[in-house]
């Protein structure tokens, strides 16, 4: 087991995500880079660094005369970043699942595993894990500019995953639809699983029109 050593920038990273993924900082208000350096205990540096990445990763905007903020959930942001995975996810894991490697399906039943002994539903740790496992799919295909648009998209569409596993029957639907498509993935069967990610994303878009206000 190796040591991973991150940099100050890495932490403030994860920390300053999860606090956007649990909604402890709110959209569009402006952050105080001062008192988060103080928090923190880092430099004004390598907090610049982790705000610019959050930012490239979807979670923050900026504005000339007010910083950093949190970016707004819309409606038409989530359509947007799930129909492009509707397009994208699921041409790219069908076409993966019938050219999986063993190690391939091995990383994909690992983090299916890990995904369901999570128990905290809304919790940064089972959000990424539902990423790693959707990303773990589209993998094999091997192809490095569609991967790293599917990635953004996930980056992009993180919080509104974890809005939209709050309900408490959701659990359930979403643990039962991720299993068959990972028993169709591991089954290669691309039919299967190009239909089931695509309806898959389109029963997010219709959960969270129920959840977001009307813009």
């Amino acid at each position: 087991m190796s040591i991973v050593v991150k940099t100050l920038s890495e932490q403030a990273y994860e920390i300053i995500r999860e606090r956007i993924l649990s909604n402890d900082i709110l959209p569009s208000k402006p952050l105080r880079q001062d008192s988060l350096s103080q928090e923190l205990g880092v430099s004004k540096i390598p907090l610049r660094e982790a705000l610019t990445r959050l930012e490239q990763d979807g979670f923050l905007i900026s504005h000339p005369n007010r910083g950093f903020l949190v970016r707004p959930l819309t409606m038409s942001e989530a359509e947007d970043v799930f129909h492009l995975r509707i397009l994208l996810e699921s041409e790219a894991a069908s076409s993966a699942c019938v050219i999986a490697t063993d190690a391939d399906k091995k990383a994909v039943a690992q983090a299916f595993a890990e995904f369901r002994t999570l128990t905290d539903k809304t919790s940064h740790r089972r959000v990424a894990i539902n990423r790693e496992f959707h990303l773990a799919m589209t993998r094999p295909i091997n192809r490095g500019v569609s991967q790293r648009i599917i990635t953004k998209l996930h980056f992009l569409s993180e919080r509104y995953v974890r809005m939209h596993l709050e309900p408490p029957h959701r659990e359930e639907s979403a643990f039962n639809e991720h299993q068959r498509i990972f028993d169709a993935w591991m089954a290669a069967d691309a039919t299967a699983v190009k239909t089931l990610l695509e309806e898959h994303n389109r029963q997010v878009i219709r959960d969270l029109r129920q959840q977001i206000p009307s813009e």
